[in-house]
């Protein structure tokens, strides 16, 4: 996944982000009370980095972790230990990427 940078992103840019479609992102936007972007006037969806922080954090409980949506929700409301968790598991993947790099170049 790139790397957050703009202040507001399309939605056909946070699909692309995590390779899912856009209907995917507005049937989570129904599911989840915490996901819900802002809109334009002419109902056009903008999303913050906290709104794709909140969407990543779903799509991890979802579609790597396999929890079921209910499942998902019941760990959203414990979602200050779960974001800590999510953040570790970030930083882990980083280092693992890092080390994998090194090794290839050794």
């Amino acid at each position: 996944m790139e790397e957050i940078e703009k202040s507001y992103y399309s939605i056909g840019e946070v699909a692309q982000m995590f390779n899912v479609s856009d209907s995917l992102i507005r049937f989570w936007e129904k599911e989840f009370d915490e996901f819900s972007p802002s809109k334009t006037a002419g109902g056009t969806r903008k999303y913050s980095k906290k709104d794709i922080e909140i969407f990543k954090l779903i799509y991890s409980l979802v579609k790597e972790q396999g929890h079921t949506l209910d499942g998902a929700k019941e760990k959203l409301k414990h979602q200050p230990k779960i974001k800590e968790k999510q953040e570790l598991i970030n930083k882990l993947k980083s280092v693992k990427d890092f080390l994998i790099e090194l090794k290839e170049n050794l």
